[in-house]
């Protein structure tokens, strides 16, 4: 995947230019946004196109993927797309754009837009206790006398001092709301005070999710559907795989004995807001065009469903987890890393001031991983039907 985007970057970075322009003594209405200097991008960078196509064939045939679907979206546009591979190994149904997929964790950010969606229309505020919107985490006791209370902000960059739950949070998905709530309940065990460390939480994602339902009062499938999927036309998108039709739906399998063996679906629950969206590739790309149509800030109207200046937000890196000094690039030479997490969102920037916003996800049977470089309007997307087999991990092979 690594290679796959630097092909697609590296082409981007020559053909376009951001306009610089002197921003000094200019009112708003005086400034000019950056623009591409040169918009034939699409174009310009098919000749990577069959590399691309054969990097996920390869790599789906070593690895033993029964598919993958993969895309590669310019601004508005999805440039480039293919698959390969069996959606579903007993019908013998190939893969498609318009095969239906489970993303996993990729549904993170989702249920972050949703709530900068409710704050942005004044119904919660990020600095708002858990409590205000959860009662029943009043039960959950402070690990130290003088921590903070824990925030809807501390969810959402999972610093609020759960610590981590891969894969259990993955087992959890059909849980009801009662059996989340019995579970706070019960008091939660902490690792950190709020506030202080990165620490991956699917529970911290279910509790987003409660909260969307409490303030909404409706289900936070249903807000989210309503609020950003419909208006983006996102019409193949699911949160329960029994409303995928059959002939649309990725089986998932993993690799076992020799063999591919089904693993069962998962039904969606309370912890369905960490993990359990189920999308096309045709869908999601509409989705990364909406991301990296935030970029740059600009005078042009802002057409929604959720504000430029908060899905910008969401590629912020509001908490530090890890400073890598010895990594090296495709060429491998050293270029040093640092890496965040924003809002349902990774982020990550190297020596030489490339930032990557991104995300993976991986449930029993499914494996995705979608990643945008908002200065040069590039994403690229890839889902597949193995257990836990992110595409993204072609970056050590590509």
């Amino acid at each position: 995947m690594k290679k796959l985007a630097l092909i697609v970057i590296n082409l981007t970075i020559i053909i376009n230019c951001h306009g610089q322009s002197d921003k000094s003594n200019q009112t708003t209405s005086e400034y000019i946004s950056p623009t591409f200097a040169d918009q034939r991008v699409s174009s310009k960078t098919q000749e990577a196109f069959p590399v691309i196509a054969q990097i996920y064939k390869e790599y789906a045939e070593n690895n033993k993927f029964p598919s993958i679907t993969y895309g590669v979206v310019i601004g508005d546009e999805l440039v480039f797309s293919g698959s390969t591979g069996l959606a579903n190994l007993e019908n013998n149904t190939a893969s498609s754009l318009k095969t239906v997929y489970r993303i996993a964790s990729m549904s993170k950010s989702f249920t972050a837009m949703a709530i900068l969606h409710l704050r942005d229309a004044g119904k919660l505020q990020l600095s708002d206790p858990v409590t205000k919107y959860i009662p029943e985490f009043e039960k959950v006791i402070p690990l130290t006398d003088d921590a903070p209370a824990i925030t809807i902000k501390h969810l959402m960059t999972m610093s609020a001092g759960f610590p981590e739950d891969n894969p259990w949070g993955d087992r959890q998905l059909a849980d009801t709301d009662n059996e989340l709530l019995a579970l706070i309940s019960e008091g939660l065990s902490l690792s950190n005070v709020p506030g202080v460390t990165f620490e991956y939480s699917n529970l911290g994602y279910a509790l987003l999710g409660k909260i969307i339902t409490n303030v909404s009062a409706m289900p936070y499938q249903k807000y989210i559907r309503d609020n950003i999927l419909i208006p983006l036309g996102m019409l193949n998108s699911f949160y329960d795989y029994e409303e995928v039709p059959l002939s649309l739906l990725a089986q998932g399998y993993r690799w076992e004995d020799e063999q591919w063996k089904k693993e069962p679906l998962l039904s969606d629950g309370s912890y369905g807001a960490m993990g359990g969206m189920l999308c096309s590739l045709e869908d999601f790309a509409k989705y990364v065009s909406l991301h990296l149509n935030a970029w740059p800030p600009r005078n042009a109207p802002d057409a929604g469903p959720v504000k430029r200046s908060s899905i910008r937000e969401m590629h912020q890196p509001w908490r530090f987890n890890g400073l890598f000094s010895d990594a090296t690039n495709l060429r491998g030479d050293t270029c040093a890393v640092t890496t965040g997490y924003g809002y349902g969102l990774g982020w990550r920037q190297d020596c030489s001031g490339i930032i990557r916003v991104s995300h993976s996800g991986g449930l029993p049977g499914y494996g995705s991983e979608w990643r945008i470089y908002p200065e040069y309007g590039v994403g690229v997307i890839s889902f597949s039907n193995r257990t836990y087999g992110a595409p993204s991990a072609a970056n050590a092979r590509s």
